[in-house]
């Protein structure tokens, strides 16, 4: 198995077999972490393209959802290049703490920090760690968030107590989180697109070598339902949890009291 080193040409850190269920395999932390380690310099370009620029919309809903107060601290986990960090920026927030595990990612989101106008760059900082274990105190944070990564983490449910542990009471969680469709014919089109089109373009664009574009889809099929998510917040310890539809389904909102 390689973490970056797929993408020099060897063995890919996902192969056919993985992907029946990938949060199963053993090692997905370290895959995981190369994974985004070389796909890190494409990975803006394919969110906005192969979400067909609604990605950042997505992220704004997220910032809505979570009725930052003034004063208010948001550590935006696994927040990868730093998009929702940026947009929590420009929310009433004094400070936005971005954590993410792959320094690859993070370097990229520092590079874009300084394309924020001073009064926002200045509330964000960037630093390195596991939504499993995180270094902050018991009842210290007002918001946190996580955008598309819950289902990347070794033990999704390790983390939701996590971020329980974190919160101060009344804080607020927000998950941004994706989800086969329902219905048809939005169903039909989720299957063609993420079952055969996006992971040969997005592979195209990034050059990745370590079967990415091949496991994202996968992870979505095989991750939690949204009812499933429900019930999972509120057995990690909040006390109360909803979930927006977005995007005819393609995409959930939750939120969620401590």
């Amino acid at each position: 198995m390689t973490t970056g080193d797929g993408a020099r040409g060897e063995s890919p850190a996902w192969r056919h077999e993985d992907l029946t269920n990938p949060h199963a395999v053993a090692d997905k932390a370290t895959r995981v972490q190369g994974m985004f380690s070389a796909i890190a310099p494409s990975y803006d370009i394919n969110n906005r393209v192969h979400s067909l620029w609604l990605d950042q919309s997505w992220r704004k809903s997220a910032v809505k959802a979570a009725q930052v107060k003034p004063g208010d601290l948001v550590l935006d986990i696994a927040c990868g290049t730093g998009d929702l960090t940026m947009a929590f920026a420009k929310s009433p927030a004094s400070a936005v703490i971005g954590v993410d595990y792959t320094p690859a990612m993070l370097e990229i989101a520092g590079h874009k920090k300084p394309t924020l106008p001073e009064a926002f760059s200045a509330k964000i900082s960037y630093e390195e760690g596991d939504a499993q274990s995180l270094r902050f105190a018991d009842a210290s944070a007002d918001v946190m968030s996580i955008a598309f990564g819950i289902r990347n983490v070794a033990d999704p449910m390790k983390a939701l107590r996590e971020f329980a542990r974190i919160l101060k009471p009344g804080g607020r969680l927000v998950v941004l989180e994706f989800e086969r469709p329902r219905v048809p014919p939005f169903s039909w089109f989720y299957d063609l697109y993420c079952g055969w089109i996006m992971p040969r373009t997005a592979t195209i664009i990034s050059g990745d070598r370590t079967g990415a574009y091949r496991y994202l889809p996968a992870s979505v099929g095989t991750f939690m339902t949204k009812e499933r998510m429900l019930d999972s917040l509120k057995a990690a310890g909040f006390r109360t949890a909803a979930a927006k539809s977005l995007s005819f389904g393609i995409c959930n909102c939750f939120v969620a009291t401590r």
